[in-house]
């Protein structure tokens, strides 16, 4: 089985990204249970975003897909149903751009995950990391990459959000994925935590 795991490159004035460093861990450490993984690193950006996710599958060619992207508000990991229709950009993403509620597409509704997301919350919580389910992915970049991956390709995908892990002090972004209200939280877990977050999928996955 071959599995593409992506993650996103710092944005928001951040020396870090979570998702990024997820990415670049398993490219070095996945070792094993018959699957052959692929890992790519994306632009923050609308546009630039599904080109190159586009472009990570063409040259992967893999069996499913787990996007991965940060969500600074949040303390679990947080695997998401569905990918809404709006881009909408509380920041601008890193070519400068922040849509103010514009369409994604011509598709009025939301796209549903391709993974089973209630098993991919229960494969984290049992590797001992908090997690659950999330309804939406926000309107964020995340959200423009997660929508792209359901629309323009055959392929079993789905998205998760991870806390905004940093070795030293809090994320300087947050509000991207959700309206955060008052002082950021502080994720209670660290990168290794994360990384087995999604081995665990990987593995899930590869079982099935």
């Amino acid at each position: 089985m071959r599995v593409l795991v992506t993650g996103f490159e710092p944005f928001g004035g951040d020396a870090l990204n979570a998702s990024g460093a997820v990415v670049e861990r398993l490219a070095t450490s996945w070792h094993g249970d018959g699957v052959v993984l692929c890992t790519a690193i994306l632009p923050v950006e609308f546009d630039g975003a599904p080109v190159a996710l586009a472009a990570a599958i063409a040259a992967a060619r893999p069996d499913a897909v787990i996007a991965l992207g940060e969500a600074g508000g949040r303390t679990e990991v947080t695997p998401e149903r569905w990918a809404g229709p709006t881009a909408l950009g509380r920041i601008p993403d890193n070519a400068g751009r922040a849509p103010r509620g514009e369409p994604l597409d011509a598709e009025p509704g939301p796209l549903g995950s391709r993974l089973d997301v209630d098993a991919m919350v229960a494969a984290i919580l049992s590797v001992g990391v908090a997690s659950r389910a999330s309804p939406d992915a926000g309107s964020f970049v995340c959200n423009a990459t997660f929508r792209a991956l359901l629309r323009d390709h055959a392929v079993a995908g789905g998205f998760i959000h991870v806390p905004a892990v940093r070795n030293d002090g809090v994320a300087l972004v947050g509000a991207e994925t959700d309206e955060v209200v008052g002082e950021q939280p502080t994720p209670s877990m660290g990168l290794d935590d994360l990384v087995r977050a999604v081995e665990a999928v990987i593995r899930l996955l590869a079982a099935h």
